[in-house]
């Protein structure tokens, strides 16, 4: 029972976290007509949000088993829970900022110590990659969530929407409730403690330049990178190239997050049965598949009256189906690394995976961004081609050292 408590607990702040996180697109916009503020100054709560993670994570990472596992997540939560009741209290463009430095700081965290327990509520890498995959399926859950929570609140004038923000709070307070509520034995993330003698940050510093580390990182990196590079700029392709109206766009993009889900969830299954690296490449292949297969269905598209569904062309449904095929790859290669390191290297191992996909994300967003300007949408996901073949490699070279270090 408690051990099914603390798995809740996990489920539920990432949800909230989700939720949390995704809501920086709806503060942009309602920040725009609400506080007054120019595109370029909201586009800066992004930064406020991202830079946040990557330096909490890069500096506290490694000391989270000395604070304790479950008093780092507490507080992740109780600033997060802060974090949700000073935007309807104080409402304005800069307590937005405050608000997203305050769930950066909290995520890094919570990233962290969410990733390190699951080692310590499962027992065999399998069933880690099980859950793994249900936890990262549930933080798709939320991120969908919030646009039917925000959309619930929002009207045409004042800040309504802010409203929103207590009932995040409540649903992070009840994963806080569920947390303390659970015993946590950590004692596997001191294991070996005693013969490191080396400063945490240098010990985390360290651990990045083992090769088994090194292609794990880089496995990560090139993941978020193909990610968030279709994420971010999809509805700019639905617009641009297949030529939906804007709320369609922002619609039919949303279909790429559910997929994402179904993925992860059915990730979940098939990770218990059957071993890695096959059914990555597998994913892999599809991925190829549907890009080669469905953005020539873009070609020869001309602007015009799009009312519906059934006016939109088919590659508006057939390419979100892409996040069904990238899903199970990053929960799976986070999964096999923590299975193969002890424990205690869980949480510095972590904080080096929250980092790099900082700057993955943020790396995909930009070059993808910049192709979309240079040359054009379809060339700018075709090329997508090259970051998912040095993946398929990176997967290979982590399967090796896997071996090797066994």
């Amino acid at each position: 029972m408690a051990r099914t408590r603390l798995i809740a607990a996990l489920i539920l702040t990432y949800v909230a976290f989700a939720m949390l996180l995704n809501s920086v697109g709806t503060v942009i916009l309602q920040s725009i007509s609400s506080f007054h503020v120019t595109k370029p100054e909201a586009s800066t709560l992004e930064g406020f949000k991202d830079i946040t993670i990557a330096v909490v994570s890069f500096v506290t990472a490694s000391y989270l088993p000395r604070i304790g596992l479950k008093n780092a997540l507490v507080g992740a939560l109780a600033l997060a829970v802060a974090g949700c009741i000073v935007m309807p209290l104080f409402g304005s463009f800069n307590v937005a900022r405050l608000h997203f430095a305050m769930v950066g700081a909290a995520f890094a965290v919570a990233k962290v110590v969410v990733y390190s327990m699951i080692g310590l509520v499962t027992d065999s890498p399998r069933k880690h990659a099980s859950l793994t995959s249900l936890i990262e399926g549930m933080f798709m859950i939320g991120v969908l969530s919030s646009y039917w929570v925000f959309s619930a609140f929002i009207d045409a004038a004042g800040l309504r929407w802010l409203n929103a923000y207590w009932v995040l709070g409540a649903i992070t307070a009840l994963a806080l409730v569920l947390l303390l509520t659970a015993p946590v034995d950590e004692h596997r993330t001191h294991d070996g403690e005693e013969a490191d003698t080396n400063p945490p940050l240098v010990a985390m510093l360290k651990l990045a330049a083992l090769p088994l580390v090194l292609a794990f990182i880089a496995c990560a990196f090139l993941f978020v990178l193909i990610e968030q590079g279709i994420q971010s700029w999809l509805p700019t392709f639905n617009n641009e190239v297949l030529h939906l109206p804007a709320q369609m766009s922002v619609q039919a993009a949303s279909l790429f997050a559910a997929c994402l889900a179904i993925g992860r969830f059915g990730a979940g299954a098939v990770m218990a049965r059957f071993d890695w690296y096959p059914v990555l490449n597998a994913c892999l292949a599809v991925l190829a598949a549907l890009i080669v297969l469905v953005l020539p269905l873009a070609d020869g598209l001309a602007p015009g009256a799009i009312h519906s569904w059934t006016d939109a062309p088919v590659a508006a449904f057939l390419f979100p189906l892409i996040g069904i095929a990238l899903a199970p790859v990053y929960p799976t290669i986070i999964s096999v690394m923590l299975s193969a390191m002890p424990n205690r290297q869980h949480p510095p191992l972590m904080g080096l995976v929250v980092v790099f996909s900082a700057l993955g994300g943020t790396t995909g967003s930009v070059i993808t961004g910049a192709l979309f300007a240079h040359l054009d949408g379809r060339t700018a996901f075709t090329l997508m081609l090259v970051p998912t073949a040095m993946l398929a490699a990176g997967l290979f070279l982590l399967r090796r050292r896997i071996r090797s270090a066994g």
